[in-house]
């Protein structure tokens, strides 16, 4: 019998009750999480938007950095978005703040502009198919370089804005903020796959 997961949204910052809401509308137990203890107990993570800086800051503060390395090492699927990606990422160019360099991108901060550059774009992302998901970024980062072991999975303008490498998975767009659940159920279904192999 296959066991059901359960996701944590990690909530020190940002975008976490919307998060919580995409994850139960795939029918998945989502929890928040903000304590290394509270991390064992679920089978994937999601980082959401927020401010990178402080995240990475808090994360450090709570142990949360060493303990989502850990989870990552285990093989537990982590989806970092916005900010989450940028904490997520081996280089932050031109930034020297807190990261988990989990996996092998070199992104910029901001690099689409500020809170009034803001846009909506259609993505066509082979691995979810479908009609092209409509992505939201809000002072959102790119993919300036990927190492050979990602997959850059979209892109706006010739610029990654969503990759995977094992079980991370990034974007710089928020799929939180629409009722699309692809993404989410895109990471729901990665998380299954980790539950099912725990057997």
């Amino acid at each position: 019998m296959v066991r059901p997961v359960r996701i944590g949204v990690l909530a020190l910052q940002g975008d976490v009750e919307e998060h919580l809401d995409a994850l139960r509308r795939c029918s998945v137990d989502a929890v928040r999480v903000r304590r290394p203890e509270e991390l064992v107990q679920v089978d994937g993570l999601i980082i959401p938007g927020g401010e990178s800086t402080t995240v990475g800051k808090l994360m450090q503060r709570f142990g949360l950095d060493l303990a989502i390395m850990k989870a990552a090492a285990e093989g537990k699927p982590i989806f970092g978005t916005c900010t989450g990606m940028i904490v997520l990422s081996r280089e932050i160019i031109g930034s020297r703040q807190p990261r988990l360099g989990l996996i092998d991108l070199s992104v910029l901060r901001n690099a689409f502009g500020r809170q009034v550059d803001s846009f909506e774009a259609n993505l066509d992302i082979a691995a979810i198919g479908g009609p092209p998901v409509r992505a939201i970024f809000i002072r959102a980062p790119w993919i300036e370089m990927a190492g050979p072991g990602v997959d850059v999975m979209a892109s706006v303008d010739g610029k990654g804005v969503m990759a995977q490498q094992g079980s991370v998975m990034v974007s710089s767009f928020h799929p939180e903020l629409t009722e699309d659940c692809r993404v989410h159920q895109y990471f729901v279904n990665l998380v299954q796959t980790f539950v099912n192999q725990q057997v």
